[in-house]
């Protein structure tokens, strides 16, 4: 992952802030664009033009759409046209082969697939094009005039490549004056520090354990190891992801931007509704704003309601991959969120609290067991170990030597997976005035000094370094 590697921390970054506050106002937006550029082109040097290609399309179209400001027919049709664009490169570039080699099962047919590779962060910044074109036809932004402020706003670097999805009405008037001083500084490297500590000592950490115990034969795990498994799992993809987002959000108010918070601890939900106003929040309220009101939302009767959520999460799983598990995914939360919403939803409210967020993990965690496994045989295998049909013991002392060696590790990852930092924060700011408080301060600032030098010694050292999102 490139945020989190030694040439990006070292050289790119630090490089790019000399510049970026050395030249005047007018010019950092260019700073910004060149090097958002360099950074796509870093591992993308050729879908660089592709994303180039749909900025284009989405500015010509929104100056179009300016121009025919009264004819209300061709504001349509410009709108249509940008939508088409921007879900045919979408569609092309990542369901291709999945479309082929569905109608190569069914018809039996043998149209050789494409093995295209997929540009990086195509997903979101199609969408964030789209967005543009669909709220300036709603009126609800004005047209961006400038097209190198508008690519600017495409290409930022900090969410290019995985998010969150920064709609432009979030940043239009920051694209042209913000403010930038050493405070905005401070709290974004702060912000940048916890996503790469995050990222390093508990992601990685955490991945580590499920590919170890994803490649062990099936059936010689116990239930509960299985378990464990689909937790590490979870823990890795929710802590790989919100790293990413505080990163991002730290190196925007860096440059004067403050985008909108994409995790809201959603390990700590009471409900599966809850969970989802909780994670991936930019997402989640980029489908209802765009897809679920628009279909009428639940204006229109339950059984349109019903419709519409199951249309909304269709999307949502075939949004996050080319395979027919991300669909399953998709549906699988369709279906609870409905039964959540119509059947058992009251009577979930009434349940102890500790009981709704053990429903709520559990929800949770065998979603993502069907999220990671594309392979249908490796998921009906391992989800046959996980509930003891596979012929595995119970406990074995394979669970006892996992959790022995990763039991820190889990109980920090879970703690921090809910809102105890925050909590502490303001305790500590509520004694600042004293000796206490400052002492307090003291030892954070010294022990983020301490894990930034341990999570640099595991950068160099470690050679597992994935992202998870970052094929999305």
């Amino acid at each position: 992952m490139v945020f989190s590697s030694i040439p990006f921390l070292f050289f790119f970054l630090p490089l790019f802030f000399l510049i970026y506050y050395l030249v005047s106002f007018q010019a950092k937006n260019y700073v910004l664009l060149v090097f958002s550029l360099v950074f796509y082109a870093w591992g993308e040097p050729i879908y660089i033009l592709l994303m180039v290609l749909s900025s284009v399309i989405d500015y010509s179209i929104g100056r179009l759409m300016d121009y025919y400001d009264r004819v209300p027919w061709k504001r349509t049709c410009l709108l249509c046209a940008s939508i088409g664009a921007n879900l045919s490169i979408l569609g092309f570039f990542k369901y291709a082969d999945f479309f082929i080699g569905t109608i190569n099962s069914i018809a039996h047919t043998h149209i050789p697939l494409l093995h295209l590779p997929l540009p990086i962060g195509i997903s979101f910044f199609t969408f964030q094009t789209m967005s543009y074109s669909i709220d300036l036809y709603r009126r609800e932004v004005k047209v961006e005039k400038n097209f190198f402020t508008f690519m600017t706003y495409v290409s930022m670097f900090p969410q290019l490549i995985a998010g969150p999805i920064v709609r432009f009405s979030t940043v239009n008037g920051e694209l042209h004056y913000r403010t930038i001083d050493f405070r905005g500084f401070y709290q974004g490297s702060f912000r940048f520090l916890q996503g790469l500590i995050k990222k390093v000592l508990l992601a990685n950490q955490m991945g580590a354990l499920w590919n170890t115990l994803q490649e062990q034969p099936f059936g010689e795990i116990s239930v509960l190891t299985s378990w464990l498994g689909a937790i590490a799992f979870t823990l890795q993809l929710y802590f790989d992801f919100s790293a990413y987002s505080d990163m991002a959000i730290g190196m925007g108010q860096m440059m004067g931007f403050h985008y909108l918070e994409n995790f809201n601890y959603p390990l700590c939900a009471k409900s599966v509704t809850e969970f989802w106003r909780r994670w991936h929040i930019s997402l989640s309220t980029w489908f209802r704003d765009y897809i679920y009101i628009p279909l009428g939302g639940n204006r229109k009767g339950i059984a349109r309601q019903i419709g519409n959520i199951a249309v909304v999460w269709f999307l949502t799983g075939m949004w996050h991959g080319a395979s027919w598990n991300y669909i399953l995914w998709g549906v699988y939360y369709g279906v609870l969120l409905i039964l959540e919403k119509f059947i058992w939803g009251k009577a979930l409210k009434r349940w102890p609290a500790v009981l709704q967020h053990i429903y709520t993990f559990f929800i949770v965690v065998v979603g993502f067991t069907v999220f990671v496994f594309e392979d249908w045989g490796k998921l009906g295998r391992y989800m046959q170990q996980m509930i003891g049909l596979a012929g595995n013991k119970w406990v074995g002392t394979d669970f006892l030597y996992y959790f022995r060696n990763y039991g820190v590790l889990f109980f920090c990852c879970m703690v921090l997976a809910m809102p105890v930092y925050p909590w502490l924060i303001k305790r500590i700011q509520k004694m600042r005035r004293n000796g206490i408080g400052k002492l307090l301060r003291g030892c954070f600032a010294l022990g983020y000094v301490m894990l930034f030098i341990i999570t640099v010694a595991f950068l160099v050292s470690d050679t597992y370094n994935p992202f998870l999102y970052f094929r999305f």
